[in-house]
This record gives structure tokens, C-alpha cells and sequence, in this order.
């Protein structure tokens, strides 16, 4: 019977460490969307740049808007807008959690070929 490869979980450190990276990668992608977002707001709606911040922070951190739209190109793109938003915000999370899920499956042997198939 041939023996199955030890796999350690790393340490919380690792796992940390590995995670900031992630996030240093992903910085332009949500900065330039939450300035996307900004830009909408503050041209289309006449919002100052302080609302037009807040209404697209909220969007991209998965909430919902705080000021009321009023014009119909302004509906049409913080609807277009929220859509991307929410999938942006999805993809940061994923791969944000991704070294925390790994190291779960390493932590209960779940991962394919390193556990004991009894």
C-alpha cells in the first residue's frame, strides 16, 4: 500500500501574510471601480464628491445607495453600476478568503489526495 503525501496547514502567519498579498494585487481593481462609481455619481447625478464617494463605497462594499437619483441617465448607470459592483465585490471576496478556505481544507484533510479515503 503506497502512503499518501503529508500536507501541514500553514500558520495563521502564512495565511496572513498571503492574504495581504492578495489584497495589494486587487487594490487597483476596487480603486479604480469605487472611482468609477465616484465619477458616475458626481457628473451624472450633480452630487459633490463626498456623496458621490459614499453612494459608491456603499455599492461596492455591497449595501445599497444613501442619496436619491433623480435623473434617468443617473438610474440607468447606478443601476449598470451596482451590477458591476456586485460582482466586484464577489471576486474580492473569493479571492480574499481563498487562503483561509484553503488552509480549512488542509486543517481537515478535505483536499484532494491528502486525505485517507477510509
Amino acid at each position: 500500500m503506497k502512503s499518501q503525501p503529508i500536507h501541514v496547514a500553514p500558520e495563521p502567519w502564512q495565511v496572513a501574510r498571503h492574504m495581504a498579498s492578495k489584497a495589494w494585487t486587487l487594490l487597483p481593481l476596487a480603486g479604480g471601480t469605487l472611482a468609477m462609481g465616484m465619477a458616475i455619481y458626481h457628473w451624472v447625478e450633480r452630487l459633490p464628491w463626498p456623496d458621490a464617494f459614499v453612494n459608491a463605497a456603499m455599492l461596492l462594499g455591497g449595501m445599497g445607495p444613501v442619496n436619491q437619483l433623480h435623473t434617468t441617465a443617473g438610474k440607468w448607470l447606478a443601476g449598470v453600476y451596482a451590477l458591476f459592483a456586485g460582482l466586484v465585490f464577489i471576486v474580492l471576496a473569493g479571492v480574499m478568503l481563498g487562503p483561509v478556505i484553503h488552509t480549512v481544507l488542509h486543517r481537515f484533510h478535505l483536499e484532494s489526495g491528502g486525505g485517507d479515503s477510509r
